[in-house]
């Protein structure tokens, strides 16, 4: 009965939420040397001997988790105290730092990696290399499914294939039991589209196909001799295969991509062909307009009237 109990605490929390509240807490501790339950006092003079070193994101992160701590353990949360809030305000207005966001992934350069991988399918087909053959039909799978669902990278990489309905030439639907705004973990389900190119339910047949996959996580990592592994592709190696696929393809300036440029790609290409923000939110899954609003370049209203360079047509 005990471990029933501990495991439902246990799943009530995602890992990477969990995993980052316990550095935050250990960072506190042990680099800097804090004893918890904390006054306001110390956490004040924490935040202070870290502004110019972290983000004031990070800070923000770092307080959350630490008032977490408090109210698990039964004590007065000592974040929300004035001086701590002054502090940090303070901490904006010495250290303003601009949101770093991740570049968005275009069409056209979605169509240049994807045109890419299929290269490579075929010549690692006609070659024999069932290793390169499977990676390269997997990361068309990534790309074509990220892009075009809009997923977070975590939930990209949590997918499921027993979780997956598809019927090929009508669409995919694609289940997650949690993401990060299902706050109640009711589970959500995505459906995505067929498309006459770049379709994503192709890209996920062929690569299920390829891999003889039948239950278990999707996007999986691939050994050297062309074995498929049981286990999923951890978040963190998602960016590097992005990166890495992007500058193999020849996409230019490769390393400021990450998870989130194929999220802000669809949404920034969702906006550009008149999806107003109802719809948008409703199909990637965002519960409120601010987080919306994050991922949605503003048009320019200048455009019209920009001056052309000598050489432009006028």
């Amino acid at each position: 009965m005990t471990n029933s109990f501990e495991a439902y605490l246990e799943a009530a929390t995602r890992d990477n939420t969990r995993r980052s509240y316990q550095a935050a807490v250990r960072h506190f501790e042990i680099e800097w040397g804090g004893f918890l339950p904390a006054t306001a006092e110390s956490l004040a003079r924490y935040l202070a001997d870290y502004a110019g070193s972290l983000a004031v994101n990070t800070l923000q992160q770092r307080l959350a988790a630490l008032a977490q701590w408090h109210v698990e353990q039964g004590f007065p949360d000592p974040t929300k105290a004035p001086v701590v809030r002054k502090v940090l305000k303070g901490i904006r207005t010495l250290h303003p730092g601009q949101e770093k966001r991740a570049r968005p992934l275009q069409l056209e350069q979605v169509r240049q990696v994807a045109n890419w991988l299929e290269s490579e399918i075929e010549q690692a087909g006609a070659l024999g290399r069932r290793a390169a053959q499977l990676r390269h039909t997997r990361d068309r799978a990534v790309l074509l499914i990220g892009f075009w669902r809009g997923f977070r990278g975590d939930e990209l990489t949590r997918l499921r294939v027993e979780h997956i309905e598809v019927q090929a030439g009508q669409g995919m639907t694609c289940f997650l039991p949690y993401s990060k705004g299902d706050r109640d973990a009711r589970g959500f389900t995505f459906k995505a589209p067929a498309l006459a190119s770049l379709c994503p339910v192709e890209a996920y047949l062929d690569w299920v196909a390829l891999a003889g996959l039948i239950d278990g996580p999707v996007l999986r990592g691939i050994d050297r001799w062309g074995h498929v592994r049981t286990t999923g592709l951890h978040i963190n190696s998602l960016v590097p295969l992005l990166r890495a696929m992007f500058e193999a393809a020849g996409v230019p300036f490769a390393a400021q991509y990450s998870g989130h440029s194929l999220r802000r790609g669809f949404a920034n290409w969702a906006t550009s062909n008149g999806w107003d923000l109802k719809t948008l939110m409703e199909y990637v899954g965002w519960r409120d307009v601010q987080s919306a609003m994050r991922y949605v370049e503003a048009s320019d209203p200048f455009a019209r009237l920009a001056l052309k360079s000598p050489s432009s047509p006028t």
